[in-house]
């Protein structure tokens, strides 16, 4: 990482803390519709909007990677949308959490129900069946 030593304009500084603004409310509306996605339980469309996710993470750790002093508005909102991408953070991690529970029962009940019938099919091929008065009568 590289720090530029040039001074920028009172405009480019601005100019960039927007931008890096943009890059966070950007990220929180990705946030949001992941979030909306796993309320739902469609997880197919929380997968696909985690690649775009991870794309403007990537993009936001390029600007804010770099050493610029933020005005204290600037600053205060960044910090009220990091607050809310980790209460959604949060949840998403919360619904994922039960969804793993939820097919994990899944996948012991099938087990368990695959178990049964392999004990059972053993029994369902043989066709004779012993009457206890058969058994114990003499011939």
């Amino acid at each position: 990482m590289t720090v530029s030593l040039t001074r920028q304009t009172p405009l480019e500084a601005s100019s960039r803390q927007q931008e890096l603004l943009q890059a966070y409310e950007c990220l929180l509306t990705c946030s949001a519709r992941m979030l909306n996605a796993a309320r739902e339980a469609d997880w197919e469309a929380l997968i696909a909007l985690q690649g775009r996710y991870l794309e403007q993470m990537e993009t936001l750790r390029g600007l804010d990677d770099e050493q610029m002093i933020l005005d204290q508005e600037v600053n205060n909102r960044k910090i009220e949308l990091l607050e809310q991408l980790v209460e959604q953070d949060q949840e998403i991690r919360k619904r994922l959490m039960e969804r793993r529970e939820a097919l994990t029962q899944m996948i012991l009940g099938s087990r368990h129900q695959l178990a049964l019938s392999r004990t059972y099919s053993f029994y369902q091929g043989t066709s004779e069946v012993i009457e206890a008065a058969q058994r114990f009568t003499s011939t």
